[in-house]
């Protein structure tokens, strides 16, 4: 098997992680009914899964550094799979949190050691081209995986949509135990190096950003499904086409926003998306029922929020450039804390204000990150100023 196609594989992989991941708030209501609960406190398997994602990845990844990664890859997707089956099989709420949690587990694992395969497997020069793909897989899943999983979940029943999830699984890991070859770990960085960053002051706002700006767009995102059907009353059988509709903008969104990084600098590219941000989110706190507009403000919201992701992935990389590595790892742990204080912070206000009030809560979270955008520039104008006074004086 070329190259090529194995990284497509790695990429159906990473598909896989991210529909396990996203599809909940697809079929947030139908998993509330079923376990008897409420949707704020369903929510909150996203906040668990999160955290567990968040923890144990940098952990984990430091611990089996030296591990051939292709044995690391079969065993981590195995864990997946398992804990997508058990998802399927067990009953009960406090079940269904434990197997999210050993998915969460799995699924950093899987997702972080793809996007170092597809990179050592790559020919010379297209390395970036096959992370990129790789990463793609991630966003399909809010495009495909998302709605097709409402749709599964309305014809089946939404355990269902991991049943396939893992037979799907098995199959790619059949195929990677077949034809991927062993490769040889990475030297480990420890824990305690990576953490020192934190030190600088410019690297935690930096990541406040990341915080702020996902932990808006997740406290709003993980209700969606309900919010659109009891606040917007749109249909139900429109709910995965509403879906779909953005899961494609956050694609367009994503290359957009990169294109922009490139042509107008990291600073324009972040404000200008977080301030559309905030303009969609109000929008659909006011749209009432037009389902025309719903999708419209749907379109114009998700376009917003990921156009953010490569400008602020770039940001975190150019920030310490000797040790973009560690900053992205660092950035992909704060995306996975900020998305489950989101849904955690949301499921208080649904239950204690109103679900209608949730965009408004998310609005504030992307407007404290566009400050922190100011403030870090800010910070790092006044460093290089000092720096051009210090040159100065040495000569």
């Amino acid at each position: 098997m070329k190259s090529t196609w194995k990284v497509y594989v790695l990429a159906l992989i990473s598909f896989l992680v991210g529909t396990s991941n996203y599809v909940i708030s697809g079929i947030l209501d139908r998993i509330a009914e079923t376990l008897g609960t409420s949707v704020a406190t369903a929510g909150q398997l996203i906040t668990v899964y999160s955290l567990a994602y968040a923890i144990a990845t940098p952990i984990l990844m430091a611990l089996t550094a030296k591990m051939d990664r292709r044995k690391l890859l079969l065993y981590s997707l195995g864990l997946f799979i398992a804990a997508n089956l058990l998802t399927y099989t067990l009953s009960g709420f406090g079940l269904f949190i434990a197997a999210r949690i050993i998915t969460a587990i799995g699924a950093g694992v899987v997702t972080v050691n793809a996007l170092s395969i597809a990179a050592k497997i790559a020919p010379p020069g297209k390395q970036a081209s096959a992370i990129a793909n790789v990463t793609m897989g991630i966003t399909a899943s809010l495009i495909i995986g998302v709605p097709l999983g409402r749709m599964v979940a309305s014809a089946f029943g939404w355990k269902a949509v991991f049943l396939v999830i893992a037979i799907v699984g098995v199959i790619s890991m059949l195929i990677i135990a077949a034809v991927f070859p062993r490769m040889q770990g990475d030297k480990p960085v420890p824990l305690i190096n990576q953490f020192a960053l934190l030190k600088k002051p410019q690297v935690l706002v930096a990541l406040a950003i990341t915080f702020f700006w996902l932990g808006g767009y997740s406290l709003a995102y993980t209700y969606i499904t309900p919010f659109l059907l009891e606040v917007t009353h749109v249909n139900e059988s429109l709910i995965s086409a509403a879906l779909f509709v953005f899961g494609i903008a956050s694609l367009i969104g994503s290359k957009v926003g990169g294109y922009n990084t490139d042509k107008r600098g990291i600073k324009s590219t972040l404000v200008s998306g977080m301030v559309l941000h905030v303009i969609s989110l109000i929008l659909l706190s006011l749209v009432g029922q037009s389902v025309i507009a719903v999708f419209a403000i749907l379109i114009l919201w998700s376009f917003a929020a990921w156009s953010s992701a490569p400008a602020q992935q770039f940001n975190l990389a150019s920030l310490v450039p000797e040790s973009s590595g560690v900053m992205l790892s660092l950035n992909s742990s704060m995306m996975q804390l900020a998305m489950a204080v989101g849904a955690g912070m949301g499921g208080l206000i649904v239950n204690r204000v109103s679900l209608a009030s949730i965009t408004w809560f998310g609005v504030l979270g992307v407007l404290i990150a566009i400050i922190a955008v100011f403030v870090l520039f800010s910070m790092l104008s006044r460093y290089s100023a000092g720096q051009s006074v210090g040159k100065k004086l040495q000569s």
